[in-house]
């Protein structure tokens, strides 16, 4: 066991505690390895409180100029990269506050009159999430418009589309690349709806009961940024709703993520899609070699990021109400899900710059069955109802599988045979081309909606 002198720290025997801690529970308990990335948000938060607390009288002019000298000093130093940490800083507002009383003396001590830990780490780390959000926001948006222009720039090439993993009708390849575009623009959305319910102001709400001191909570909000206050004292110091948002966010733009990877890696290796050796790995055996390590990674973080979600929720779903040290079980997930997104964020967008689709192998995907559709909506236009027409081209499917022949190659008297409606204008049917031009409704595969896809995607963009 440790001796008596060993509790460390702002938290030393003499007051509540008579005997010091295990140096195996001081290293279990502390947080400070992983919560010292909020020493910015940290002092923020002190520095507000410090004023709110002026204007209560608890503090003077100058005790409270005294304290945001101080904070301001402690600021530069971890900025420098000269902040020491000591034993006993148990997380990043002990150290701190332990740095700006060595710094000020005493007068430190009062900074932390009516404030607990409890409501300091929940208003950090809604400093911190918001922040990282809005960053996020940037990279997303700095990834949609790269692959719009990409898109733009590849409108001519045509690819085959797929459903079940079988052949379905031709598209544009920047239909296909749009598509993915569309799941990230609703992530974006989405990631935008979150900050205004995250951006609130916890501070003020004391361990759980509230401030004693009736500090102004609506100037530490306007202090701070935030965009209002948190409602319900007791609340405001356990809930960590907005990490779990963010936490859920993230598993699903990791999915939308891990899903591009997948038709890139397939595409990659029907050659339709060349990848940029930056982004690929090779054997160490098999000297041909090059593998699509990014993507095959993109599609694999997808796994974890949902089980940050599902293992942050089961720590909470028992706890009661208020604050309890499970609560710090969430810095770690959180900062690996910023961490994450961030990186999968930038190696997407460095793929899909660098790839180089190959319109030779794309085209040669696309086969004449392909266009089975275009041959019934081909009768549908002549007055057939489309269920007739469904199996009239079925009909020359089967047709050409028995001949063994591909489908463009049935001659006028074959296909009449099946169904006399088919007259010589349906030899044109077999054009790719004029397949996706004829899919021009909102959001279809033509060139002119393709383009408007684009557009609004860079306008999107540059909102964010």
């Amino acid at each position: 066991m440790a001796d008596k002198g060993a509790r460390g720290g702002l938290f030393g025997a003499g007051g509540r505690f008579k005997g010091g801690t295990d140096p195996i529970m001081e290293k279990f308990n502390e947080s400070i390895g992983f919560d010292k990335r909020m020493w910015a948000q940290d002092i923020r938060g002190s520095i507000a409180y410090a004023k709110s607390t002026q204007k209560v009288g608890i503090l003077t002019a100058d005790e409270s100029a005294s304290i945001i000298s101080g904070l301001e000093r402690v600021h530069k130093e971890w900025e420098s990269g000269t902040f020491e940490l000591k034993p006993g800083d148990e997380d990043i507002h002990t150290a701190n506050e332990r740095r700006l009383t060595e710094i000020i003396g005493p007068l430190g001590g009062k900074l932390h009159t009516g404030r607990s830990r409890n409501d300091q780490v929940a208003t950090d780390t809604r400093l911190w999430i918001v922040e990282a959000e809005r960053d996020i926001l940037k990279d997303l948006g700095t990834l949609l418009a790269a692959s719009s222009e990409f898109a733009r720039e590849h409108i001519d090439v045509l690819m085959a589309g797929y459903t079940h993993l079988q052949p379905a009708q031709p598209i544009r390849f920047a239909h296909w690349l749009m598509s993915h575009m569309a799941a990230l623009t609703r992530d974006a959305q989405r990631l935008q709806e979150l900050i205004p319910r995250a951006n609130q102001c916890p501070l003020g709400s004391g361990a759980l009961a509230g401030n004693a001191f009736g500090v102004d909570r609506d100037f530490l909000a306007s202090e701070l940024g935030f965009e209002g206050v948190t409602s319900n004292s007791l609340d405001s110091v356990c809930d960590r709703d907005f990490v779990v948002e963010f936490l859920m966010w993230h598993s699903l733009l990791l999915t939308h993520l891990s899903q591009f990877a997948e038709d890139l890696i397939i595409n990659n290796m029907l050659k339709c899609v060349d990848m940029d050796d930056a982004y690929a790995t090779g054997s160490s055996l098999m000297p041909q070699k090059k593998n699509p390590d990014a993507l095959e990674l993109l599609r694999g973080k997808a796994g974890v990021a949902l089980g940050r979600s599902v293992g942050l929720m089961a720590t909470l779903k028992g706890l009661p109400r208020a604050y309890n040290k499970d609560l710090q079980e969430d810095k770690v997930p959180l900062f690996d899900a910023v961490d994450t997104v961030k990186d999968c964020l930038a190696i997407a967008t460095g793929v899909i710059v660098t790839m180089k689709p190959n319109p030779k192998m794309l085209l040669k995907a696309l086969c004449p069955e392909m266009l089975a559709t275009d041959l019934a909506d081909y009768l549908v236009r002549k007055g057939v109802p489309f269920r007739e027409t469904h199996h009239i081209s079925g009909a020359c499917v089967r047709l050409a599988e028995e001949q063994e022949v591909s489908i463009d190659t049935l001659t006028l008297e074959q296909l009449q045979k099946i169904d006399a409606r088919f007259e010589e204008d349906v030899l044109k049917i077999w054009d790719y081309e004029q397949s996706v031009e004829r899919k021009s409704s909102i959001g279809g595969t033509s060139k002119a909606r393709v383009l408007e896809q684009i557009q609004s995607c860079i306008e999107f963009a540059g909102s964010l």
